[in-house]
């Protein structure tokens, strides 16, 4: 048994190191003054210019642009899709919906941004500039992804509390507003989260959509480093680092407070139940 112990802690260190060292190595060259080749000595001059520097500002500015209105676009599509699916079972063509749905899924980006490239440049001769065909790439990619987040949460969820809506005289249309969208918020905020991340990385459907004027993050640091890894570049990768390790962290202690307030309110309504 202690051997098995000692095998499970190595490995688990193995992988670990695997995962975050390059991470690691990241966040601390990005303090090094000149290129992230050897170690020439701490400076904070990577993060001055990379504040400095109007191309990725504009590409991050561009990037939560772009990843906001997919996010609230798959959200609703995906909500339609998985609601279609859940509560009607047996129209006509739904296994051949469904397919379509998640086809998204297993399909190469590459394929996808070829695809929507052939439509919007050859079919309805959109010419490059705007965001909107990247979001619309980002959407089509972004509202599969949903649709299976908030599909699992409505699977889950009883139709009682729906029915005996229905029996009090609520409508339909009611009865989603303000009975079901309620109780899948939660699932909602998952999948609205889950497509912003996407699509704020996403490379491959941005490169074959974006105009001559638009860049995006990615394409900004997929630029970038096709001329050698630049300081900036590290620095803004840290960067990143550090802004997700902080919205998780945060995140992380709102959610163990709030189930923590939870339990007490649920203890204090017992102990009032007795």
């Amino acid at each position: 048994m202690k051997n098995f112990k000692w095998f499970a802690r190595s490995w688990m260190s193995l992988v670990y190191l695997f995962l975050y060292l390059p991470i690691i190595v990241l966040v601390i060259f990005s303090f090094n003054e000149g290129r992230p080749t050897r170690w020439n000595g701490f400076t904070l001059n990577n993060y001055a210019d990379l504040f400095q520097n109007q191309q990725v500002i504009d590409g991050l500015f561009a990037s939560l642009r772009v990843a906001a209105i997919t996010s609230v676009l798959s959200v609703v599509i995906g909500t339609l899709i998985a609601f279609v699916l859940v509560r009607y079972r047996g129209f006509l063509g739904k296994t051949l919906f469904s397919g379509m749905a998640n086809t998204p899924l297993v399909m190469p980006e590459v394929v996808l941004g070829l695809s929507l490239l052939i439509v919007f440049k050859d079919l309805f001769h959109v010419e490059g500039g705007a965001y909107w065909t990247i979001v619309l790439g980002h959407t089509l990619l972004g509202a599969a992804y949903a649709s299976v987040v908030i599909k699992a949460r409505l699977s889950e969820l009883s139709l009682t509390y729906e029915e005996a809506a229905l029996d009090l005289g609520a409508r339909p249309i009611q009865v989603f507003f303000l009975v079901t969208l309620p109780m899948i918020a939660q699932s909602l905020m998952s999948a609205a989260l889950l497509v912003f991340t996407i699509s704020f990385d996403d490379v491959v459907i941005a490169e074959f959509l974006k105009g001559p004027g638009v860049q995006t993050l990615p394409n900004v640091i997929m630029n970038y480093s096709r001329q050698g890894t630049k300081p900036v570049v590290v620095a803004l990768g840290a960067m990143i680092v550090f802004v997700v390790s902080f919205v998780l962290i945060t995140g992380s202690i709102w959610m163990q407070k709030r189930e923590k307030r939870r339990q007490a309110e649920i203890a204090a309504a017992f102990r009032d139940a007795t």
